[in-house]
């Protein structure tokens, strides 16, 4: 009785160790799909190069960080997420950066998304965004984030007649509307309060609004 138990113990110490030994170092869950979500621009197939995961690597052993890093160091791809989902798949949930604007540059049009981030080039101005007029568009440059704050904090009703934002520092931003209307917007403080006052002004006649200090604007 006492050799059987002993038998049915080492068994089962043997069974254990397989099992792990099965599933932490070899393929018998290992990686068989990458499924990649939330691709717009990007194709799944340049997400999956990025995230460079070997087919079989064992999925409990997967090294989620490096991953994450290896995908996010893509320009295009704002956030990712990885999950893993037994008993051989690996997800990718990934979003791709939105464009408020782009910068003409000698080599094309420069994306530049709400942080200010330049992202991407292409060859033709992009469609649907305002043309943003800053020396060199980078999330570190206080021109660039003073234009981005600007368009991100715009009404959606005032998006439209948008045509382009331009600064040499943080504190001369200025809207280019259409009906060659030009708005003097200043910092991108107070911009909630700026373009409430804004939208006020658009309905008198003029070619000039200066909203610089919302408490004292004009119309010219």
């Amino acid at each position: 009785m006492i050799l059987r138990r002993r038998l049915v113990a080492l068994l089962t110490l043997l069974s254990i160790v397989g099992l792990t030994y099965g599933v932490f170092f070899t393929p018998l869950l290992g990686v068989r799909n990458v499924d990649v979500h939330g691709a717009v621009v990007l194709t799944d197939d340049e997400v999956r190069r990025a995230a460079a995961i070997e087919p079989g690597s064992p999925l409990v052993r997967l090294d989620l960080r490096g991953i994450r890093e290896r995908v996010a160091a893509v320009p295009r791809i704002a956030t990712i997420e990885v999950e893993r989902q037994l008993p051989g798949t690996v997800r990718l949930l990934i979003t791709e950066r939105v464009p408020v604007g782009s910068v003409k540059l000698p080599d094309g049009f420069h994306l530049v998304d709400s942080t200010g981030m330049d992202y991407a080039v292409l060859p033709t101005a992009a469609p649907g965004v305002p043309e943003l007029v800053v020396a060199t568009p980078s999330s570190t440059d206080p021109a660039t984030r003073a234009v981005v704050g600007v368009l991100n904090e715009l009404p959606e009703k005032l998006r439209p007649d948008v045509l382009q934002v331009s600064a040499t520092s943080g504190a001369d931003v200025k809207l280019t509307l259409s009906g060659n209307r030009v708005v003097k917007w200043g910092s991108s403080d107070d911009t909630p309060r700026k373009a409430a006052v804004l939208m006020v002004l658009l309905s008198r006649p003029g070619t000039t609004y200066d909203v610089s200090s919302p408490d004292l604007a004009t119309v010219s």
